[in-house]
């Protein structure tokens, strides 16, 4: 196993694992503060893999900015399925604030040199 997730490119393990950290935050609510099995269960599955994930993309990029593109997109896309799926209301400065988040994330993912093209 430690193998194959070796053979995964960084920035596909961390885009996984953003996927992974997003489905298992989104089911949160759904664990009913973790007396639901099922839900609980995909929750720390998700979470699990997310770290797993998360492991093998600090080994070649920087955990600082590793973290921040997890960070940054997991707020947004976590934003965004609350607004969609759970009828979370989004004020302007809330689309603003999570806007800019996107916006760094973006920066950081074409432009810097820590991160691989």
């Amino acid at each position: 196993m430690v193998q194959m997730l070796a053979a995964i490119p960084p920035m596909t393990a961390l885009v996984i694992a953003i996927v992974c950290e997003v489905i298992a935050t989104s089911m949160l609510p759904k664990t009913e503060q973790f007396t639901q099995p099922l839900a609980t269960a995909i929750v720390l599955l998700g979470y699990g893999a997310a770290f797993l994930l998360l492991s093998v993309t600090v080994k070649t990029v920087p955990i600082g900015i590793a973290y921040a593109i997890w960070c940054g997109a997991g707020i947004v896309l976590i934003a965004l399925i609350s607004w969609l799926w759970h009828g979370q209301q989004l004020d302007g400065f809330a689309i603003l604030g999570i806007g800019l988040i996107l916006a760094g994330t973006a920066v950081i993912n074409l432009f810097s040199s820590a991160v691989q093209h």
